[in-house]
């Protein structure tokens, strides 16, 4: 069994996870449609307009500010 920090692929996964979205090579790409119902899941519960045209780059950066703004973001 391979340990999970001695794992390269777990590694960069992680720091992929971190990155920013305007650094993704990507971010300008439309959206996942992953992204597209969580994203318009957030925007119903927080009276926001949804944007069926963003980039994978902006609806990461707004699907982080509706969490905020939800709650849904907030560790408990």
């Amino acid at each position: 069994m391979t340990n999970r920090t001695e794992d390269p692929s777990h590694n960069d996964q992680a720091s992929n996870l971190e990155k920013d979205p305007n650094d993704w090579a990507t971010g300008d790409e439309s959206m996942t449609g992953a992204q597209a119902s969580y994203l318009r899941t957030l925007c119903e519960e927080a009276g926001v307009d949804f944007d069926e045209n963003l980039s994978k780059a902006d609806a990461s950066k707004m699907i982080d500010e509706l969490q905020h703004r939800t709650g849904r973001g907030e560790d408990h």
